[in-house]
């Protein structure tokens, strides 16, 4: 009867043979933690060769889910599997953040060439969040510089969007470089590619370099004011990884180095800066970046304990949600005084209490102590940009 239902599933479910003794083996507890201890050290410790012909998709037998994370260790590009029920008695993990050393499968592995592929993670082209929280704060000061009743420079709006890909990319390139002493020590990060091994050093430098010189591509198509303006965000962008090591507020710096976008979008439209305008806008975006960072700190705050480095959500502890309300009532604040000086139309102004309501969730709502409700929280931050810009566009119409 069981070799029927077996060979049933077969048919329906179209699982290769193999699956069935990798089944079998998984029901064995000792078998399951040897191939799941993320801990072993061993160089022998592999995978059986059945497991490294796996692809990573889902296959599901019975009551059954095998969700297959990639298995990283010999910088082989291997599968181990990990069993969960839908009772959640032996739950996986598929988000990335409470089992920190899986790395989820996405369009890179899909589409992506795989010796190309370290590279896309190394400028983390799968996790386009850090792109929308670089370009936002540029899009504001875009709109903003526009003329009354005009819509914004669509040329500028492009050319500020890839620079904020691939400056983002260069950022996390520096940062892994930098870093990779303290990321293979962390959960969270200590498959990255540098950390890894996946990518030298040398390999990270050399890909940095391409990142910074399509970067001056578009740099240079800027007017020589935006030039001189934009290539001293370098000296942020460089410096940002080492705050960490040196003081409690690295996400500070972070707001200074991700928000320059909100000067250099005004001087690149109009040629100069009018500081009553982009040095308000500028410092909400610092005390945003204060808010979003701090809550996406909280993260790894026992790993940044065990390995010496400091942050914010350290710092304020569980003071950390009075801390970050104050920062959002001064980013609001902010946004407010930038948009008057500006003249914006009054349709702003329901848009920026709809991105304050936005902004008050989060702070509310989070779970401090849930990685992946942080992560959430965090990745939520590109709707308040998108609604701060709507509502700059829609000002802007009708000022």
């Amino acid at each position: 009867m069981a070799a029927f239902c077996l060979s049933h599933a077969s048919r329906r479910l179209r699982i290769p043979p193999f699956s069935y003794s990798l089944a079998r083996s998984l029901f064995d507890p000792s078998s399951l933690a040897s191939l799941t201890d993320p801990k072993c050290s061993v160089p022998h410790c592999k995978p059986p060769v059945h497991l490294r012909t796996l692809e990573p998709k889902y296959r599901l037998i019975d009551d059954f889910r095998f969700t297959y994370s990639k298995y990283d260790r010999c910088n082989l590009n291997i599968s181990i599997a990990t069993i969960s029920t839908s009772s959640g008695m032996a739950k996986g993990t598929n988000s990335g953040l409470d089992g920190g050393s899986k790395v989820e499968q996405s369009w890179i592995d899909l589409y992506l060439p795989q010796a190309v592929q370290p590279y896309a993670r190394l400028a983390r082209l799968d996790k386009p969040i850090g792109t929308w929280l670089l370009a936002w704060p540029c899009m504001w000061s875009i709109t903003l510089a526009a003329s009354p009743g005009s819509l914004p420079d669509i040329k500028m709006l492009s050319l500020f969007g890839c620079g904020a890909l691939l400056l983002r990319g260069a950022g996390c390139t520096v940062n892994d470089l930098l870093d990779h002493d303290i990321d293979s020590k962390v959960e969270r990060t200590k498959l990255r590619p540098v950390a890894s091994g996946l990518l030298t050093p040398f390999q990270g430098l050399s890909f940095l370099g391409c990142q910074l010189l399509l970067g001056l591509g578009i740099l240079l198509q800027l007017n020589n004011y935006s030039r001189v303006l934009g290539a001293s965000s370098l000296l942020l962008v460089f410096s940002y990884p080492l705050m960490k090591r040196l003081t409690f507020w690295p996400q500070a710096y972070l707001g200074l180095t991700f928000n320059w976008g909100a000067l250099l979008g005004w001087a690149a439209v109009k040629g100069d800066l009018d500081p009553t305008v982009v040095l308000p806008l500028y410092v909400s975006g610092v005390f945003w970046t204060l808010v979003y960072d701090t809550i996406y700190a909280h993260q790894d705050k026992e790993d940044d304990l065990k390995v010496g480095v400091k942050s914010t959500a350290l710092r304020f502890g569980d003071l950390t949600k009075n801390w970050v309300s104050g920062f959002g009532i001064i980013c609001i604040n902010s946004l407010a005084i930038s948009g008057f000086n500006a003249d914006i139309g009054w349709p702003f102004y329901p848009f920026l209490m709809a991105a304050a309501g936005q902004l008050a969730w989060q702070i509310w709502a989070v779970d401090l102590s849930n990685r992946a409700d942080c992560n959430r929280k965090f990745v939520s931050n590109k709707w308040f940009g998108a609604i701060i810009f709507t509502g700059i566009l829609f000002g802007k119409m009708t000022s």
